[in-house]
C-alpha cells in the first residue's frame, strides 16, 4: 500500500469495511417503520388480482425507483401493474390532484408511491374516499405523517431507526428486499441484486451521501451495473462513449445521468423509464438515440442561456436571471450560473400567461427555503425547497418586488466570506511529482463510488507550466513539471482566467488522478479542478 493512500485511508477513518463491504450488512429491510404493512397490502393486491399503479418522478431517482418497484413487485407476483409519471409541464413534481381522475378511470385500488407522496396528504385523503389505498416511499423531508396513508416508508419519519440518506431508489430497494423475503421464507434469493445497477444510478445522479447503507448499495451497484442485464442501459453506454465495463461515478453523472435526466426536462419521463424495461434491443437503440438528441437540445438551450444572462448580471449579490428560457432547463441554468458567478442564483422563464417560474439554487448560510419563507412572504403563486434547490413562481408584475424582497433579505443577513464554502479542500499536498503512479491510481480507484461524503481525493501541487495546449477552443492541456518530473493536465471547458496561464509560469494546482491508456502505454494524468498563477518565471 503507497504512503498516500495509508495517508488517505487514516485521515477519513477509513478500514477494509469500507473498502470491501459486505453485502450481507444491509439491515433487515422490516426494520422500517410500516414497511410489513405496506408488504402485506401488496400481498393482498397480488392474490385478489388487484391493479397496482406505481407512481414516480420525473428525473434519475424517480425512473430508477418507479423500474425497481414494479420489477420487485412483477417478482413478487402482482399481475396489473402499471406506472405513472408526472409530466414536468403539465402536473409539476409529485402526486397532485389532477391526477386523480386518471388513478380512477385506471380502476387502480393501490397506489404505490416512489420519490414522492410525503407531502401529498389531501390528495391521499382524496384517493381514501375513493376506496384506493396509498402506500408512500420517499426520502424527502416529512413534517408530518399523511392521515390517510396506509404506509409511510421514508427513513425522515420521526422516530424511524433506519438510516436517512437514502434515495428514493433506495427506499424503493428495500421495500424490494422486503418483498422478496416474504415470497422466500424470510430470506432473499439474491435475484433482488439485479435491481442494484438502478439503485447505484439513481443514488449517485441524486447526490446522495455515499455511506453506511448507500456505499453497500452503490458498491454492489457497481458491479452489477458492469454486467447489466438492461438493454437499454447497454445502448445508453454506447451512445454515451462509456464503457460499462470500466463505469465510473463520473461516468453516471456526467454521461449516463444527463442524459436519463433530458427526458423528463425537455419532453416525456416515459422515455428512460421505457429504456430501463425494453427488452428489444432495436427499441433500446432508439430509445437512447433519443435521449442523447434530447441532452444535446438540453446543453444548446442550457449554453444559449447562461450566455443571455451575462448581459442582465449586475454587482447584486443574487442573481437574478429571467428569459423565455425551456421550462425544464431553468434549474440547470441556477446552479451553472451559482457555479461561474459565486453567488446564489435564480433563473426564470416567462410563461405563456405572463406568469415567471423558475428554480434558485445556493450554497453557504443562504437557505433558500428560509429566503422564500421569511423574505418573499406575499409575493408568490407558489414555493417550495430546501436550503441549496427550491422551485418557485410569481405574477409577470412582480418582477421588481420579487428582486427587491431577495436582495433586502440577503443583505439583511450580513453573511461574510461565502465563497469559502465554495473552495476546495485539498487531500494531499505534494512536493514533487514521483509519487503519483499507477499503483497509487488503482488504490484510489478501490474507494469508488464517489459522491457526497465520500469525494474523490484531491491533490495540490507548486510547479512549473512546461507546456500547453488549446483543445477544440474550450480545452486546455498543461504540461506541469517539478524540475524532475512532467504530468499532463487537462481542463475540460476551461475558463478564460485558466487560458490566460502561459508556458513558464509557476502555477498552484489542484486536481483528480485519471489513466490514460493510449498505445499500448499507461499513463497518469491530473483533471483540473483550480488553477493558479504564482508568479511568472
Amino acid at each position: 500500500m503507497t504512503r498516500i493512500f495509508k495517508k488517505l485511508l487514516a485521515d477519513r477513518g477509513l478500514d477494509d469495511n469500507f473498502l470491501h463491504p459486505k453485502y450481507e450488512n444491509l439491515f433487515d429491510p422490516f426494520l422500517m417503520l410500516d414497511i410489513a404493512k405496506a408488504v402485506d397490502r401488496i400481498e393482498q393486491a397480488r392474490d385478489g388480482g388487484e391493479k397496482v399503479i406505481i407512481y414516480g418522478d420525473y428525473d434519475a431517482d424517480g425512473v430508477t425507483a418507479s423500474t425497481v418497484c414494479r420489477s420487485a413487485l412483477e417478482y413478487f407476483g402482482c399481475k396489473d401493474i402499471e406506472v405513472m409519471l408526472p409530466d414536468r409541464f403539465r402536473d409539476g413534481y409529485g402526486l397532485n390532484m389532477p391526477v386523480i381522475p386518471e388513478i380512477v378511470q385506471r380502476e387502480a385500488k393501490l397506489v404505490i408511491t416512489v420519490d414522492c407522496g410525503s407531502g401529498s396528504g389531501d390528495v391521499i385523503s382524496a384517493l381514501r374516499e375513493r376506496g384506493i389505498d396509498v402506500i408512500v416511499t420517499d426520502h424527502h423531508e416529512i413534517p408530518s405523517v399523511p392521515k390517510d396513508a396506509l404506509a409511510v416508508i421514508n427513513p425522515h419519519r420521526k422516530g424511524e431507526k433506519y438510516g436517512k440518506n437514502m434515495a428514493g431508489v433506495g427506499v424503493a430497494f428495500t421495500l424490494a428486499r422486503a418483498l422478496n423475503m416474504r415470497k422466500n421464507g424470510g430470506a432473499c434469493d439474491g435475484q433482488e441484486k439485479w435491481l442494484l445497477d438502478l439503485v447505484a444510478l439513481g443514488t449517485i445522479c441524486d447526490s446522495m451521501i455515499l455511506r453506511e447503507e448507500n456505499r453497500i448499495m452503490t458498491y454492489y451497484g457497481m458491479l452489477v451495473l458492469t454486467k447489466t442485464r438492461r438493454r437499454g442501459l447497454q445502448e445508453l453506454a454506447k451512445v454515451a462513449k462509456c464503457k460499462l465495463d470500466q463505469i465510473s461515478t463520473h461516468a453516471i453523472g456526467f454521461q449516463l445521468g444527463p442524459r436519463i435526466n433530458a427526458a423528463g426536462r425537455m419532453k416525456s419521463a416515459n422515455i428512460a423509464l421505457d429504456l430501463m424495461t425494453t427488452e428489444s434491443r432495436a427499441e433500446a437503440t432508439r430509445l437512447a438515440l433519443e435521449l442523447d438528441a434530447l441532452n444535446t437540445e438540453r446543453k444548446t438551450a442550457q449554453d444559449k442561456a447562461v450566455k443571455e444572462v451575462a448581459d442582465q448580471l449586475d454587482d447584486a449579490p443574487v442573481i437574478i436571471a429571467h428569459g423565455k428560457w425551456h421550462e425544464g432547463i431553468v434549474g440547470i441554468v441556477a446552479g451553472r450560473l451559482s457555479e461561474i458567478y459565486r453567488r446564489p442564483a435564480f433563473a426564470l422563464t416567462q410563461l405563456e400567461d405572463g406568469t415567471y417560474k423558475g428554480s434558485g439554487r445556493s450554497f453557504g448560510d443562504f437557505s433558500l427555503a428560509e429566503a422564500l419563507h421569511e423574505g418573499l412572504a406575499g409575493t408568490l403563486l407558489t414555493g417550495g425547497g430546501h436550503a441549496g434547490a427550491c422551485g418557485l413562481s410569481f405574477a409577470s408584475d412582480k418582477m421588481d418586488e420579487f428582486k427587491e424582497k431577495i436582495v433586502n433579505y440577503y443583505l439583511s443577513l450580513d453573511l461574510k466570506d461565502q465563497e469559502r464554502y465554495l473552495r476546495v479542500k485539498s487531500d494531499v499536498e505534494l512536493k514533487d511529482l514521483s509519487e503519483l503512479t499507477v499503483e497509487l491510481y488503482d488504490e484510489i480507484c478501490s474507494l469508488e463510488p464517489f459522491g457526497v461524503g465520500n469525494e474523490e481525493p484531491v491533490f495540490e501541487f507548486i510547479g512549473i507550466v512546461e507546456g500547453k495546449r488549446i483543445l477544440k477552443e474550450k480545452h486546455l492541456s498543461l504540461t506541469i513539471s517539478d524540475g524532475e518530473n512532467e504530468i499532463r493536465m487537462m481542463s475540460f471547458y476551461a475558463s478564460d482566467e485558466q487560458f490566460k496561464v502561459e508556458t513558464g509560469d509557476n502555477v498552484k494546482v489542484q486536481f483528480t488522478l485519471s489513466k490514460n491508456e493510449w498505445g499500448g502505454k499507461v499513463s497518469i494524468e491530473g483533471m483540473i479542478n483550480s488553477l493558479e498563477v504564482i508568479n511568472k518565471i
